[in-house]
């Protein structure tokens, strides 16, 4: 484990699961939706990956999306959830994601979908994974990023300063692209690359998106947060605000969820490495029909 704070509180995590895992059914549309562009990108790889772990499995989402395509003889599902794990079925564990007990070197591809966002020791998360692939082995996930419900943060944080004359942490705080991709790197994966992507949703009204996140097990786990439920004034007056700044002119309001992907490998000799500093045969200035001017020299004028 790595020297990190305590951002999430990871029991309460694992009871909004436990508690959504009956009714998942009803709520799970981003998972799937997410579970189906994962399996998009597994399609425009070449390879192989005979056992890989779906890290943070929900209800078995993923290995749905992928059940009809080839390149996987065996998915292990993995949640924290042990209801969670039981609606997954299959070949199907309660494991945390920040404790692998995994041996080194055992999987071909570990993939994860819209799970990692729950963890406190993502750097020490990382490296696990990473020593739990074999060399060449691929490291796939969807996280969702900072953009991730700004409406409802936008109007959470004005309503409770408004009415309460305070603040506190009631949605979920969400990672960075460049943030990620240093920490793949950190962790010593090769070839790492990370994007995101926005999904949009519209509902009739803010509070079916509060249904919505409670159904998927979704709801604020924040270590610090506020015990018991916000006041009702607070509450109406947030909704009151989202539909007032973010409502269409058809009444309805947007939510929106950015994930965010990370695609590495573990390290192999085989793999294309970066050509050493100042061993270009070219120089960029030459192409792009412009003047070089060197470091630290200040360009002047005509």
């Amino acid at each position: 484990m790595s020297d990190q704070m305590t951002v999430f509180d990871r029991a309460t995590v694992r009871r909004h699961r436990d508690r959504a895992a009956a009714g998942l059914g009803a709520f799970d549309f981003l998972f799937r939706e997410s579970a189906h562009r994962l399996a998009d990108r597994l399609d425009d790889m070449t390879r192989t990956f005979p056992v890989a772990l779906d890290l943070g499995c929900h209800g078995g989402e993923l290995a749905a999306a992928l059940s009809p395509k080839p390149g996987i003889e065996t998915l292990v599902q993995a949640d924290m959830s042990p209801a969670m794990a039981k609606r997954a079925g299959g070949l199907a564990v309660t494991m945390d994601e920040e404790f692998l007990p995994f041996a080194q070197g055992s999987l071909d591809a570990v993939l994860s979908n819209l799970s990692l966002h729950w963890v406190n020791d993502l750097p020490g998360a990382l490296l696990q994974i990473r020593h739990a692939l074999k060399p060449d082995g691929l490291f796939l996930a969807g996280v969702l990023g900072g953009e991730t419900l700004h409406e409802l943060r936008h109007c959470m944080t004005q309503a409770e300063v408004e009415i309460e004359g305070g603040l506190s942490p009631r949605v979920s705080p969400f990672a960075d692209g460049p943030d990620l991709g240093s920490l793949l790197q950190r962790a010593g994966f090769a070839l790492p690359v990370v994007d995101s992507e926005i999904i949009a949703v519209r509902y009739e009204n803010p509070l079916k998106l509060l249904s919505d996140l409670r159904g998927m097990g979704e709801s604020n786990a924040v270590a610090e947060r506020r015990k018991g439920f916000m006041r009702r004034a607070t509450l109406m007056r947030a909704m009151q605000m989202y539909v007032e700044e973010f409502g269409g002119d058809d009444g309805r309001v947007p939510a929106t969820f950015h994930i965010i992907w990370m695609h590495a490998w573990a390290p192999h000799e085989s793999q294309q490495k970066p050509l050493r500093p100042g061993s270009a045969s070219a120089r960029l200035a030459d192409a792009l029909n412009s003047e070089e001017i060197g470091l630290g020299v200040k360009p002047g004028r005509d």
